[in-house]
């Protein structure tokens, strides 16, 4: 039963994934959103550790001290700021993140409001996504454009709705190709 409503809970997150990616432009994106989650290494603790209304990757963390799946997901997906974290050099020693390509920053965008409408259901307002940001922020690895850019996507979709911000990121975001 677990392994059903894991299966469904990603598929329907990847499809909310999809149609965003799709409004926007970006349809290899969207088809090949999160495809790492249906391989054994994700989907298998994600079914053992599913809870529903959040990711079973924190449950893992809390029984194992690390989640296997997340490490294993956040290095194949390029929308996740971890993915993008190295080395720093010259003035930027130690970790930092990395100036992220927006094609890439836009995805991220669109997983965060689709997890959020996954895992709020009904409860969701276009608000949500920005809250959730706002609640891990301080810990984030962002390059300072890239943080600029999933900021300014998060408020005006939390301040004019889904509409203004898919318009906004189809005439003005990713209106340079070579981004």
């Amino acid at each position: 039963m677990k392994a059903w409503r894991h299966f469904c809970t990603i598929t329907h997150h990847k499809f909310l994934v999809m149609k965003g990616c799709f409004r926007v432009g970006l349809y290899k994106q969207g088809l090949l959103h999160d495809l790492s989650k249906y391989g054994p290494s994700e989907f298998f603790v994600g079914c053992k550790y599913f809870q529903g209304d959040k990711s079973p990757n924190n449950a893992e963390r809390e029984q194992k001290g690390c989640s296997t799946a997340w490490l294993h997901h956040k290095g194949r997906n390029k929308h996740h700021l971890e993915y993008w974290i190295d080395y720093g050099l010259d003035e930027q020693k130690g970790m930092t993140g990395m100036k992220m390509p927006v094609k890439y920053v836009v995805e991220m965008f669109i997983d965060r409001v689709s997890a959020s409408k996954n895992y709020l259901k009904d409860k969701y307002t276009d608000e949500s996504p920005l809250q959730y940001y706002e609640k891990g922020k301080d810990h984030y690895m962002l390059h300072e454009e890239t943080k600029q850019l999933l900021e300014r996507l998060l408020h005006l979709l939390a301040e004019r709705g889904e509409d203004a911000v898919y318009d906004y990121i189809r005439g003005q975001v990713l209106k340079n190709k070579n981004n």
